[in-house]
């Protein structure tokens, strides 16, 4: 009668928190319906949200993993990136899924740790691989007539190293001992994680996000810049070049847009929440910040004319293509 779900939050004590407090035997005698079926969750929402999320992140990132693997005219660096940034959010996605599975089937303190470090380094392998396709997309109008070289296929593959090296560093860090297991006191909002870690983690996405603000300003300037002159070349009208101009702007606007208000949330409050803090904070924090990961192969994959040749090649049967052709550079946003 006065039994309630608990689910695993970092209280001050360290101890699981209720979802939904039972009836208090105070109250036992005021209704016998109430008294004897108390309104109970046996699974906690927000956890179902986060892993129905993950599944649709998975399915969605692993058609374009699948797409880019067996199509070989997707071999090419811009691809390379997507590929990455789609591996990342299938990662991702998985480790939603495998976080909900462990917390109410396998719970110990082992898996809790690896399945932490686990979404730790692939949602830094996700936001890293925007920050190496934003400096991608910047070198391909910077340096328009070099793009296609050698030298652009070794400074991706370099973007990839350093990408997947740091975040597999940033996911063992919890795995290694930088956890609060044994000291409650120094839990973060994500539990088992430090505030230290959360903080570090934090910081490091307002660097990367400045720095995409930084570069997509400078493209947008290239990208108006390019209009102006093919306006003047071709003598189009001034509406032409307002449309052509207002076309790369908004796109622009869209990818900075959907990725500060998927990650703003969350991060601002990894600074300011407290362990103390409601969990429910974090939940609506960290739900909105995995639909990223379900918006980027929209943004990034499903756009792209390649990938819906290669889609609707696969979705038809056929998979020969009639002649391969030369991938577009990035730079079309």
């Amino acid at each position: 009668m006065n039994e309630s779900l608990v689910v695993n939050d970092s209280s001050a004590a360290g101890e699981p928190v209720p979802w939904m407090e039972a009836e208090s035997l105070d109250q036992h005698n005021s209704s016998l319906e109430l008294s004897t079926a108390p309104l109970e969750f046996p699974v906690n929402p927000w956890d179902i949200m986060l892993c129905m999320s993950g599944t649709v992140i998975a399915c969605e990132n692993a058609i374009v993993v699948a797409i880019i693997f067996y199509t070989p005219t997707l071999r090419t660096p811009m691809f390379a990136l997507i590929g990455s940034l789609a591996t990342a959010d299938l990662l991702a996605g998985m480790g939603l899924i495998l976080n909900f599975v462990f917390q109410y089937v396998i719970s110990s303190e082992t898996i809790s740790l690896i399945t932490v470090g686990f979404l730790v380094a692939s949602f830094t392998a996700s936001i890293s691989s925007l920050l190496a396709i934003t400096v991608d997309r910047y070198f391909s109008l910077y340096n328009a007539l070099t793009y296609f070289s050698d030298k652009t296929l070794q400074y991706v593959h370099l973007m990839l190293i350093v990408t997947w090296g740091v975040s597999l560093l940033l996911g063992l860090l919890p795995v290694l001992g930088w956890n609060c297991l044994h000291e409650p006191a120094s839990c973060s909002i994500v539990r088992p994680l430090t505030r230290s870690n959360v903080m570090l983690l934090a910081t490091s996405f307002f660097a990367i996000f400045v720095l995409m603000l930084t570069l997509y300003f400078k493209i947008c300037k290239i990208v108006c810049r390019h209009a102006h002159q093919i306006a003047l070349q071709q003598h189009f009208f001034a509406t032409s070049h307002y449309v052509a101009t207002k076309k790369g702007v908004s796109t622009l606007a869209i990818i900075l847009g959907t990725f500060g208000a998927s990650w703003l949330p969350f991060a601002i409050y990894c600074l300011v929440g407290e362990r103390e803090y409601p969990s429910v904070y974090t939940y609506a924090t960290l739900l909105p910040a995995t639909y990223n990961s379900m918006i980027n192969p929209i943004i990034y994959a499903y756009r792209n004319a390649e990938i819906q040749r290669s889609i609707y090649m696969l979705l038809c049967g056929c998979f020969q293509a009639n002649g391969s052709y030369r991938s577009r550079s990035p730079s079309e946003v």
